[in-house]
């Protein structure tokens, strides 16, 4: 069963800046499309950010637009996500994720179902203090 282990999360003041790491360790989904996205205690899991099979094309939520910044390095593969200017509003559990299918999401696109993905890390908190 392929693995996504993220890491980097942690307590931060407002302003602050903190860069989310996803592990891929058996190298499942390096030619694949991944995303973040968090989740707020009792509310649904919302989209962050996504970056396509390529790595040529990404995709953020308007809330996070400007903000942050997806990436991926497909030599240690690892998925980030660098989050900038943090507000307390950011405060939340941030999950990888990722699909071992050929997804395609047209350009300026600023909403990915959770439905799209189907594989899932275990989350990081990420705490913003005012």
């Amino acid at each position: 069963q392929p693995q996504l282990v993220e890491s980097g999360g942690g307590l931060v003041q407002a302003g602050g800046s903190l860069r989310l790491s996803c592990a891929d360790s058996e190298r499942t989904f390096s030619h694949y499309a991944m995303a973040w996205f968090r989740q707020a205690p009792g509310k649904e899991r919302d989209f962050v950010a996504a970056i396509d099979w390529s790595d040529r094309n990404t995709f953020y939520a308007n809330s996070v637009q400007g903000q942050s910044t997806i990436s991926r390095n497909k030599y240690n593969n690892t998925l980030y996500l660098q989050m900038n200017s943090l507000k307390p509003e950011d405060t939340t559990v941030y999950f990888c994720a990722a699909n071992l299918a050929v997804l395609v999401w047209e350009m300026g696109t600023t909403t990915i179902p959770v439905s799209d993905m189907n594989y899932w890390g275990k989350g990081t908190l990420v705490t913003v203090s005012s």
